[in-house]
């Protein structure tokens, strides 16, 4: 993915910058913990879960996954589209009249 591959990259050649969060003693212990059980640091921890969820987030806002049916509902609609509905050429009519005709370049 793009993504990861630059974030990954710019990981290597960037200069590392400064991220600071307030939170409670609680939640610092519960994070502590879990980095401890994974062998890390706190901050490498927070930030390489941080930026699991901010990939996770980003593909799931980039990729739309389709079920089979829709996937060929969406096909079929490409490869045999439909004529223009009566709205739409309603609209068409409605612009020519207040606007003169579409003219393409």
């Amino acid at each position: 993915m793009a993504t990861t591959h630059a974030v990954s990259a710019s990981r290597k050649t960037a200069r590392p910058e400064r991220l600071e969060a307030r939170l409670s003693s609680d939640a610092k212990a519960v994070i502590k913990r879990a980095a401890d059980i994974r062998g890390r640091s706190l901050s490498e921890f927070v930030v390489s879960s941080a930026l699991e969820a901010a990939e996770a987030t980003i593909r799931e806002h980039e990729i739309i996954v389709l079920s089979a049916r829709d996937s060929l509902m969406f096909a079929e609609a490409i490869l045999n589209p439909k004529g223009p509905n009566e709205a739409l050429q309603e609209a068409f009519r409605l612009h020519d009249e207040l606007l003169g005709p579409f003219e393409s370049d």
